[in-house]
């Protein structure tokens, strides 16, 4: 039996001891995860939906500018025409509010750019599409005065405007009923066409409730002083005799 002799155990440098263990520091942080890359149909569908609402944009401030030659009796108000459950990316259309002496009026900004328009009535056609830009109107003018109406206390009628943006032609065969149209060009003498139906006061006292939150979203909110409307063919200046 051959008996091997024991190898002497090698001595532990300092750079081979283990190191102590720090109970104290935290655990490391894992790295972030990457986003998800998107396809090429989802980057195009994004830069077109942000395209359009550059142009949209671009179309409210035209018609906005043009109302500027009203004079200060009109305000003009941003308001959520529609929740956001029913607005998207494929919105075609933008809106405001304008309130003067001729009352108030739910203005729907369409901008077909150099495309033609056919208008017969409640259909409007462009580039072979039919866009519900009539029903539309009226349901944001009909929205407005319920949230105006239920803030102030009174009955608040609110017209219908739909106004194009744009520089192709419009044909008209027959204009709807109930809604006003035109081109941005003509948007302030249509709203100066409407008269003096409310005092500069009242116009004035309807853009703060306009311009206040809680009455796009229902909340109990009613401004202090009174609002007067007048009867058509009466306006702001009129006068009724008084009896003796």
């Amino acid at each position: 039996m051959t008996v091997f002799p024991a190898r002497p155990a090698l001595p532990i440098t300092p750079s081979r001891a283990l190191a102590p263990v720090d109970r104290r520091r935290p655990d490391p942080v894992p790295a972030p995860l990457e986003p998800p890359r998107t396809s090429p149909v989802e980057w195009a569908r994004r830069r077109r939906a942000e395209r359009d609402a550059r142009r949209l944009e671009a179309a409210e401030v035209r018609a906005q500018t043009r109302l500027d030659r009203l004079g200060p009796s009109w305000h003009i108000v941003d308001w959520p025409r529609a929740g956001h459950q029913e607005l998207d990316a494929s919105d075609e259309r933008a809106g405001f509010l304008a309130i003067g002496p001729g009352g108030v009026y739910a203005v729907t900004v369409a901008d077909h750019g150099r495309a033609r328009v056919l208008i017969a009535g409640d259909v409007v056609q462009i580039n072979g599409k039919r866009p519900a830009f009539v029903a539309e109107a009226r349901r944001d003018a009909k929205r407005a005065g319920r949230a105006l109406s239920a803030a102030v206390g009174l009955s608040v009628p609110v017209s219908p405007v739909l106004a194009f943006v744009g520089s192709g032609v419009i044909s008209v065969h027959g204009l709807p009923k109930d809604c006003l149209v035109a081109t941005h060009r003509e948007l302030d003498r249509l709203l100066i066409a409407g008269g003096a139906r409310i005092s500069p006061a009242t116009a004035a006292k309807l853009s703060a409730v306009a311009e206040h939150p809680s009455t796009w979203a229902n909340a109990p909110y009613r401004p202090a002083g009174r609002y007067r409307w007048y009867p058509d063919g009466q306006t702001a200046t009129d006068k009724r005799a008084t009896r003796r």
